[in-house]
């Protein structure tokens, strides 16, 4: 008897210990630059204000990224035969969320900053508030073969786009980046070998 209950107390402290967190709904109708003007002006950025995004500025980041944008559940990104297999993390001051597209949702799976691991060898991408990494999941994509690796790499590629025109749009600063602590990143959430960190994008407001 107590060690079932001691088994559901633990059960119940890792719920609440690591929880997921509803996002606003994006705002589809915000006003930005257009898509010419975004291209014309999108450029990487290495200074990052201290300044944190607020949850409306993330929820649209983030969907822009992958988000939902039709009933039947495709995504912002298009993606291989439609498997959706980029998993992206949100690595800010207080922890490590995966964004959940479907549900517009922020699942926990680490507490504390772990930016520095994303920023690896270059310092200057630790002081973004937020750093999003992608991660392609062959065990979603059904392959791992070498063209599976060469269309993962793609889609990896289409979201980090998507992030970088966002950003050019509404004003904020980010720079896609391959260099990170991979080993250390799937350690930390959990990752099995065809998971795989494959870009990361530090997002912020630009230093002045």
């Amino acid at each position: 008897m107590k060690k079932a209950f001691l088994s559901a107390a633990i059960m119940l402290l890792g719920v609440m210990a690591y929880g997921q967190t509803t996002l606003p709904a994006p705002q589809k109708n915000l006003k930005s630059l257009s898509v010419m003007e975004a291209l014309s002006t999108r450029h990487s950025e290495r200074a990052f204000s201290n300044k944190e995004l607020t949850d409306q500025e993330l929820s649209n980041l983030l969907w822009a990224a992958c988000g939902v944008n039709r009933p039947d559940g495709h995504i912002t990104s298009p993606t291989a035969m439609n498997k959706q297999e980029i998993r992206l993390f949100v690595f800010t001051a207080k922890g490590v969320s995966e964004y959940l597209p479907q549900t517009n949702q922020l699942k926990e799976v680490a507490k504390g900053d772990h930016r520095g691991i994303v920023a690896g060898r270059q310092a200057f991408a630790k002081s973004a508030p937020v750093s999003l990494v992608m991660v392609g999941d062959y065990d979603k994509f059904g392959s791992t073969g070498d063209h599976a690796k060469v269309m993962v790499a793609v889609d990896a590629g289409i979201v980090c786009e998507n992030i970088n025109l966002y950003c050019a749009a509404v004003g904020l600063a980010t720079v896609p980046r391959a260099t990170m602590d991979g080993a250390a990143i799937s350690k930390l959430l959990n990752l099995n070998a065809n998971q795989v960190p494959i870009l990361n994008n530090p997002v912020g407001y630009p230093a002045k």
